[in-house]
């Protein structure tokens, strides 16, 4: 009776030391030790974001975003392509929305959209609809990539110029300066980062 007593007991204190031993190690030092290498030499656990010269949260290095000036102030803004799935015609302004509006080739909302989207964005840059590229307004593969096509960007220039007071040259050079190239040489199309340009012309998300 005291011998199997005794290995009971000994069974439940191996079972709790066991139990304490995994809780430490992997309820304690594994999340642990995930945690500080997820900061080490990155911020993308904290949602790759980016500061402004002042120091605010801008936005992030992943997710697009499209700026909107306030209120009566003239728009200095480089824009992105079409964010989120809304069937709005622009479909901007909510990078939470990012899932596929599945809306086909054949899709008579998708011609709409895109022919308004085209119209809106002919008449906010001054330029007829046909030089309005292809990728100003359809989304991206994700529906929140952070750049677009150096095409989109040119047409752009000229707002942002008389709207700053800016030389066109001179917002030409950021938006140069904001410009990759093809992956590797050969993956791809050359693409500008929206917020890199937008940043690099002074902008601040400090309220």
């Amino acid at each position: 009776m005291n011998t199997i007593t005794s290995g009971f007991i000994r069974q439940c204190v191996v079972a709790f030391a066991m139990l304490a031993a995994l809780t430490v190690i992997l309820g304690v030092a594994y999340p642990t030790v995930v945690w500080a290498a997820s900061r080490v030499g990155s911020n993308s656990a904290e949602g790759s974001q980016v500061t402004d010269a002042k120091g605010c949260n801008a936005g992030s290095t992943l997710i697009g975003l499209d700026p909107k000036a306030p209120s009566g102030a003239a728009d200095t803004f480089l824009h992105s392509r079409v964010l989120g799935s809304a069937d709005d015609p622009m479909a901007t302004g909510d990078p939470a929305a990012s899932a596929a509006s599945n809306q086909g080739p054949n899709s008579e909302t998708l011609e709409h959209n895109i022919a308004a989207r085209r119209a809106l964005i002919a008449q906010r840059e001054g330029v007829e609809p046909s030089a309005v590229p292809a990728d100003a307004v359809t989304g991206s593969g994700s529906g929140l990539d952070p750049q677009i096509s150096p095409e989109y960007a040119a047409i752009q220039i000229p707002r942002i110029a008389r709207n700053t007071g800016k030389s066109e040259s001179a917002i030409r050079e950021v938006v140069d300066a904001h410009t990759s190239g093809r992956q590797w040489g050969f993956l791809g199309q050359e693409r500008v980062n929206v917020l890199e340009v937008n940043l690099a012309l002074g902008h601040t998300a400090c309220k």
